[in-house]
């Protein structure tokens, strides 16, 4: 479980995240969506601490990190190991190839050995259907190879929580498909995600509950079924939008 209570965050003048309350439950898939500058991606770096919020109080499992004081480093690590980072443009070792990019933190840091690690990797990249490119370098894949390659990465480290920040806005739809079908295998797995997406046909299909954020307030927290079907005059705006977009594509 992972828990936020009263969860601020200012950036000089701009009020990034207004006294945010949120629990994710473990085996779920939580999709956050909202216009842009609405805190989305603040509140999902937020859980890596990679964002450290200005005051509140976060909850991971049984331990408490009061954020109004300063995070230790231990801290900081054992956050980063339960929580797991995609980006929109995830960066690999140019120098090391896709295995030892696989390999490089759970021998380091989880203190595998590299025979361990190398049979995970193998089973990891199989999955997300990339097996064959192990030894390849980086510059030898394509943008959506590279995101799949990215995510079995995060999966190396066994994290509770995949944290994925649009994970697919900067592929054509043909890769972009590529990533969803990996992210759709990871919900039917039960994988526990938290996902910030302008996608709505995938948050439609692999959420199991909505957030929609708007100038740093969560103004929706409930089910797909609600948030496509029941929606809030506020939120049907926000979906004719998605739908307009397309129209004039």
């Amino acid at each position: 479980m992972l828990k936020l209570e009263h969860i601020d965050k200012n950036y000089a003048e701009h009020h990034a995240l207004k006294d945010i309350n949120v629990t994710f439950n473990p085996h779920e898939t939580t999709v956050i969506v909202g216009p842009s500058g609405s805190g989305k991606s603040t509140l999902l770096r937020s859980l890596n601490l990679l964002e450290r919020p200005d005051s509140g109080q976060y909850t991971i499992d049984d331990r408490v990190i009061d954020l109004n004081k300063p995070v230790t480093t231990d801290t900081l690590l054992w956050v980063r190991r339960k929580t797991g980072m995609v980006f929109q443009q995830p960066r690999m070792f140019d120098h090391l190839t896709i295995m030892g990019n696989m390999i490089e933190a759970p021998v380091h840091v989880l203190k595998q050995s590299k025979a361990v690690a190398t049979k995970h990797a193998h089973e990891l990249l199989s999955a997300v259907g990339l097996d064959e490119t192990a030894n390849r370098y980086p510059y030898q894949l394509s943008g959506g190879q590279t995101q799949r390659v990215a995510i079995a990465r995060a999966m190396a480290m066994a994290p509770d929580y995949l944290l994925l920040d649009e994970p697919t806005s900067a592929l054509d739809p043909e890769l972009e498909a590529q990533v969803l079908r990996v992210l759709n295998n990871l919900a039917n797995e039960n994988q526990s995600m938290i996902i910030v997406t302008h996608n709505m046909d995938f948050a439609r299909h692999a959420a199991d509950r909505m957030l929609f954020l708007e100038d740093g307030e969560i103004d929706f927290d409930g089910t797909p079924d609600e948030f496509f079907n029941k929606p809030t005059e506020r939120i049907h705006r926000f979906l004719n939008a998605f739908k307009f977009d397309q129209d004039e594509h």
